[in-house]
């Protein structure tokens, strides 16, 4: 008699998921797509799973490797840049300090580029080790480390950029300490 197999259960890491395609397609129809594709991939390829593996990392890495193969087929995400431009340009400013300090970090964090976006939403959001953001995404942990660094140096000048404000953003995630 066969024994069970145990039950692939991605419920748990559609959160992980949703936020981490958010945070490279910079879009919400755009990264809903991203997760449906990455959903699809892994059931497909479901027997590929190692038994007591990293579901989460796995899940991710299927999703990182499905925003890149449609990166590198579509010119189209330029375009959606451009458009999304002028569509920021047109949206009234809150009049909370709070809500418009928030709008200035997440656009500052959308205006790093992909490789150190990426590395830094995988350590900082997602709450990843360096180990396994640097497996998620493929690279060496010296190369993630390197991006993260680069990634915080890049806010932290827009940071000290700004006259008359004082610095709020702090070193958070990773273990860099």
């Amino acid at each position: 008699m066969e024994s069970p197999k145990p039950r692939f259960d991605v419920v748990g890491q559609l959160g992980s998921l949703r936020r981490y395609a958010r945070s490279l397609t910079r879009n919400e129809t755009d990264a809903e797509d991203l997760v449906q594709d990455t959903l699809v991939r892994a059931y497909e390829r479901r027997n590929h799973f190692r038994n007591g593996g990293n579901l989460k990392g796995w899940l991710l890495s299927i999703l990182h490797n499905g925003f890149i193969d449609s990166k590198r087929s579509s010119q189209s995400e330029a375009r959606r840049g451009d458009t999304l431009a002028v569509i920021a340009e047109t949206i009234l400013q809150p009049p909370q300090e709070h809500s418009m300090r928030l709008m200035e970090v997440r656009d500052a964090f959308f205006s790093l580029p992909e490789e150190q976006r990426a590395a830094l939403h995988l350590v900082a959001i997602e709450g990843l080790s360096y180990e396994e953001a640097a497996a998620t995404l493929g690279i060496p942990i010296g190369t993630l480390m390197s991006r993260i660094g680069r990634a915080r140096a890049t806010l932290r000048s827009l940071e000290a950029e700004q006259p008359g404000k004082a610095a709020h953003l702090k070193i958070v995630g990773g273990r860099d300490e």
